[in-house]
């Protein structure tokens, strides 16, 4: 996983160092845009995670694959999961999450599920 510093908080109460495995980023959108807010989990050995939220709408697919670029390599698939109902957590209205297992590279469904190359 990657930790973009240019879009690092480095100030004030959420702080982080350049070079910290967590922290709270803010990356920038178009121009006069709120910037989406990003919270990256320190690694527990087991997941990544990050999570992404604006104040007043859910990010677009488009922004999504902007932090996947942003914090994975091009080659590292990363998800965003819909759990069963009973494990719902939503502390934030409008916040979606990308996380990939460490050690252990899932299987993925055939592309031709989802069209023609």
């Amino acid at each position: 996983m990657k930790y973009p510093d240019k879009y690092r908080m480095k100030k004030g109460p959420f702080a982080t160092m350049d070079g910290d495995q967590k922290g709270l980023f803010f990356v920038r959108r178009g121009l006069g845009e709120i910037p989406l807010k990003v919270v990256a989990s320190p690694p527990d050995g087991e997941w990544q995670h990050v999570s992404v939220s604006l104040p007043n709408k859910c990010p677009t697919w488009n922004e999504m694959c902007k932090i996947k670029e942003l914090f994975w390599d091009d080659d590292e698939t990363v998800m965003q999961l819909h759990v069963p109902t009973s494990q719902h957590i939503n502390m934030h209205p409008f916040c979606l999450h990308l996380w990939r297992e460490n050690n252990n590279e899932f299987k993925l469904p055939p592309s031709i599920l989802v069209g023609l190359k």
